[in-house]
């Protein structure tokens, strides 16, 4: 033992390759990479910050469309449908605040990583992941489609003479975001987003204080629009569909919760759950106000969007077209941002790229082209939504949280937690098995008349 070679001792004091010293390498670069990624780069966020990233990510331009699906659904379900989404969407909400650091030094920062813990690291990502990209990547094509065509509108009232293709103002829309696109992380698109939820607030209060402005209209009527019985149940299942989207915002909702910072004496629940309460009284203000009142005073008659039923007074619809232009340029980025976090994880993760801003240029100039070329090839994706929306958005909004909840921590059979578990789940797997047929035959109607890129 005493006669050891001076070559192994220098070895020994200089510790080379101990697997100490391999962990502290690989942790240093599993840091460095977190410190890139955008949802994990930056961990200030205030209470305030998921406030109004929650009111973004859940108010869409789709509350516009609210009065429309009143007008199918009728008085009674509609407004059943209404309240029961906002109960059951803030109770699946509150489950995924929970659940963000049930694990004790562990956050799970990223919705598949929450289906993983809950359902195995292969299946939870094969359950969460297309369901994710769908209703993200959906969402973003679907703002591309309504900027554009918001932009069309404000045009066609500026200078109704010149005819200029939604081809062209879908790409005007777009070019922002080869701009915005680079922002970093999510707190760098703060500002973009309190833009953005305020606008929704605004362009919410125009449509519905110029409804009650408008007045009731002498030929209002309430019954079902459809002449037959199978026009009546296909646009009641559509208008589901529109609801469903209506209320979207889970999709992002830990990525927003991943930018609070978090200890264990002051979790990241704490102001996450203030800020995801003021913003569901904002949805709340948003949303009621605007389907109710826009479907009284104009009944069955009300356009798909409820500013072209209001027409004029010109300068204020020009106005409420702009706000929902600034809406969606915000939306649009906050969907796309776990997006990019998925790209740039697989390939710096899995394909072993190094973490480059030509990297980030690259891939987020790529992303904006493929949404901007489907935008401009299916304008009617609105009823494509409303087809993959109950796949998509019906599960991860409405019951995803409910099944993870009952995987981890397995209430009592029959007690209250189980039961209105078991509520959501069935009501979701409803709503995303009826809600697809009726934006199914949506898009067969639409696309009967359709010319490309028109």
């Amino acid at each position: 033992m005493g006669d050891e070679s001076p070559h192994k001792k220098l070895e020994d004091n200089n510790n080379t390759l101990t697997p100490s010293t391999v962990d502290e390498d690989i942790l240093k670069k599993q840091k460095e990479i977190d410190d890139w990624l955008p949802i994990t780069s930056s961990r200030n966020a205030k209470w305030w910050y998921a406030a109004f990233h929650n009111v973004t990510a859940m108010v869409g331009a789709g509350v516009l469309s609210l009065p429309s699906a009143m007008s199918h659904l009728g008085w009674g379900p509609g407004v059943v449908i209404l309240i029961l989404s906002w109960l059951i969407t803030l109770y699946t909400l509150w489950q995924m605040v929970e659940m963000h650091e049930m694990v004790p030094g562990k956050r799970f920062d990223r919705y598949h990583e929450l289906g993983q813990h809950a359902f195995g690291e292969k299946l939870g990502l094969y359950i969460v992941v297309p369901q994710q990209l769908i209703c993200e990547v959906g969402v973003d094509i679907v703002y591309m489609v309504t900027g554009g065509k918001s932009l069309e509108k404000i045009h066609s009232l500026v200078a109704p003479h010149k005819h200029i293709k939604t081809t062209y103002f879908i790409m005007i829309f777009a070019a922002v975001h080869f701009i915005l696109a680079h922002l970093p992380n999510f707190n760098s698109i703060s500002g973009v987003s309190l833009a953005a939820a305020v606008m929704s607030l605004t362009y919410s209060t125009i449509a519905w204080t110029a409804s009650v402005h408008k007045g009731v209209q002498s030929d209002v009527e309430y019954g079902y629009k459809a002449s037959t019985a199978t026009g009546t149940v296909f646009n009641f299942l559509t208008a589901l569909g529109d609801v469903a989207f209506a209320y979207a915002g889970h999709n992002v909702v830990l990525e927003i919760q991943a930018t609070i910072p978090s200890t264990p004496e002051k979790p990241s629940k704490g102001p996450m759950w203030r800020g995801v309460v003021i913003a569901y009284i904002v949805v709340a203000l948003c949303y009621f106000p605007v389907a109710l009142i826009g479907y009284y005073m104009f009944g069955n008659n009300v356009e798909e969007n409820i500013l072209i039923s209001l027409e004029k007074p010109t300068w204020l619809i020009v106005a409420a077209n702009m706000f929902v232009v600034i809406h969606v340029i915000g939306s649009y980025q906050l969907y796309a941002m776990p997006v990019f976090d998925m790209i740039e994880t697989v390939l710096v993760k899995n394909m072993h790229f190094r973490p480059t801003r030509t990297l980030r240029f690259i891939v987020r100039n790529f992303y904006v082209a493929a949404t901007m070329f489907v935008a401009i090839t299916f304008p009617f994706f609105g009823g494509l939504l409303g087809f993959f929306g109950g796949f998509a958005f019906a599960p991860t909004t409405y019951f995803l949280p409910c099944i993870m909840w009952l995987a981890i921590y397995k209430p009592k059979k029959f007690s209250l937690s189980w039961c209105t578990n078991w509520i959501c789940i069935i009501l979701g797997l409803l709503l995303m098995t009826l809600s697809p047929i009726g934006g199914l035959r949506n898009i067969i109607i639409n696309a009967k008349d359709y010319h490309f890129y028109s």
